[in-house]
């Protein structure tokens, strides 16, 4: 029996699983720490976390995971990574990181990336980069040389939280075309780095570390790094890919029309198409795939909220210690529509889907002799999917059809309540699988290392069940998506 190794590197902990290559299925998982990783915030709208703590995370989990279930780490074929998008992560010459990193929901780069999308030109933009500069990586780093000259002028390499894991276990900096192209570094047009981003923001071409396959033996696992997690050195690092990216690859979603679907701290919908198309609003993005080659594009479009399933945490606490499980059920016995509550999702940080404005959470329509803590609940989670078919309005302008979406089952997911609004106001049918991230990872490290071909790779992904829409409660979301939207363009002042 031989093994693959996936992690999958979020913002709240970091996962990993140990897949049996012959018959495809998870044998065991580990997820450390126990409650959620924090986040330093030193001001409203930042976000940032030391990328050593994701580092002590994984050998955590590792551990855990070998604790759970024995095996020879002479039996791991390879490790694959997937990882929270659009970080930043600045190393110097001895390739430690300079400060903590600048990560996906940090906001601070707004008003950097928006003069760049107006100076380079919305044709140069959208036709070379398919998106804005906007809040991601490659506007992050040019805070960081604005705001801290001192740790800009130390840079050796900058990376994105996967490379920085990948680095750790390897040593070796490299990054990916799908990675570069999430950080808005990547010319589609020319299918390469994209120089005119680069001379724009003043970046030294050297910042950039060695571009590698995203299914490929792209390093070694060294012998430090081996005996911190407990495992054999030169087991091959073969693949690492964004989450988003990741996620669509697990539910096996990687050809136009193809669309995947999570709902975990933050909500995305990821549909493939073949074309590079933009938003000329860059209110989804295009980034790409991890299966995108020059001879053959496919091009991940991806819609995100940012206030979804932290959204629900948030709710929860302030619950009074109840379970997910029972928040569910209390939500389920509240009427469609929550008897006119409504809750706005938008309180994670700059949203793109609206066009990277700071609107924040909204609570409309508040009655104390109407509404309890079981209509907040229902609120909640209609206005996380009511956001979300926001965007895939926006998605469907490009090109890209919902009418049935892949998703892992977990998070959102879990939730009947949530289920049924999501496939009742989108009109689309729910497939949901039995994978997450860190299968993914590994499945895809299985490629990488040449034990598995894409179709083989998917022999051992379970579907769970399947949700259809239903044209009465079709009518009924339909009127209260309309009222909330009433409520979203009172609060954009629209």
């Amino acid at each position: 029996m031989k093994y693959l190794l996936g992690y999958d590197v979020g913002s709240s902990s970091v996962k990993v699983a140990l897949l049996d290559i012959e018959t495809g299925k998870a044998v065991a998982t580990a997820t450390s720490p126990d409650q959620e990783m924090g986040m330093i915030a030193h001001r409203a709208g930042w976000a940032e976390q030391h990328p050593d703590s994701w580092w002590q995370e994984a050998v955590n989990a590792t551990h855990k995971l070998k604790n759970k279930y024995s095996f020879s780490a002479d039996l791991v074929a390879g490790i694959g990574i997937s990882y929270q998008m659009h970080g930043l992560v600045v190393v110097d010459k001895d390739l430690r990181p300079l400060r903590p990193s600048i990560i996906w929901c940090d906001s601070r780069a707004v008003e950097i990336g928006n003069k760049a999308f107006a100076d380079m030109g919305s044709d140069a933009c959208l036709g070379h980069l398919l998106n804005s500069p906007g809040n991601f990586t490659a506007s992050k780093l040019k805070w960081v040389k604005d705001n801290e000259p001192d740790i800009y002028a130390q840079i050796r390499h900058f990376m994105l939280p996967g490379d920085y894991l990948a680095l750790r276990m390897s040593g070796t900096p490299q990054t990916t075309v799908s990675g570069l192209s999430e950080g808005i570094f990547w010319d589609f047009a020319e299918q390469k780095v994209s120089q005119a981003l680069l001379d724009y923001y003043g970046f030294d071409n050297s910042f950039i570390p060695e571009i590698v396959g995203t299914f490929a033996p792209q390093s070694q696992l060294s012998a430090s790094a081996a005996a911190e997690l407990g495992l054999k050195a030169g087991i091959p690092i073969a693949y690492r890919a964004g989450d988003q990216p990741n996620n669509a690859f697990s539910l096996n979603v990687l050809n136009p029309g193809e669309v995947a679907t999570t709902a975990g701290t933050s909500g995305v919908v990821y549909g493939i198409n073949s074309q590079p198309t933009a938003d000329p609003l860059s209110r989804v993005n295009s980034f790409a795939h991890v299966n995108s080659t020059p001879e053959a594009q496919r091009n991940g479009v991806l819609l995100c909220v940012n206030g979804t399933g932290i959204l629900n945490s948030w709710v929860r606490r302030f619950a009074g210690g109840l379970g997910y499980d029972e928040m569910n059920q209390l939500a389920a016995q509240t009427p469609i529509g929550a008897e006119g509550l409504t809750f706005l999702p938008f309180g994670n940080g700059a949203e793109r889907v609206l066009e990277n404005r700071l609107v924040g959470g909204h609570l409309q329509g508040l009655n104390f002799n109407t509404h309890s803590s079981a209509h907040v609940f229902r609120a909640a989670q209609e206005g996380i999917v009511f956001a979300l078919n926001y965007g895939l309005q926006v998605m469907s302008q490009m090109g890209v059809e919902t009418q049935t979406v892949r998703a892992g089952h977990a998070n959102l997911f879990l939730s009947p309540l949530f289920r049924e609004a999501f496939a009742n106001t989108t009109g689309a049918t729910i497939e949901l699988y039995d994978t997450d991230g860190a299968q993914g990872a590994a499945r895809a490290a299985g490629i990488g290392v040449g034990v598995y071909d894409v179709k083989s790779a998917f022999e051992g992904l379970n579907q769970i069940a399947t949700f259809e829409p239903n044209e009465a409660l079709r009518a009924v979301y339909a009127e209260n998506y309309a009222r909330w939207e009433q409520a979203l363009n009172k609060a954009l002042g629209e």
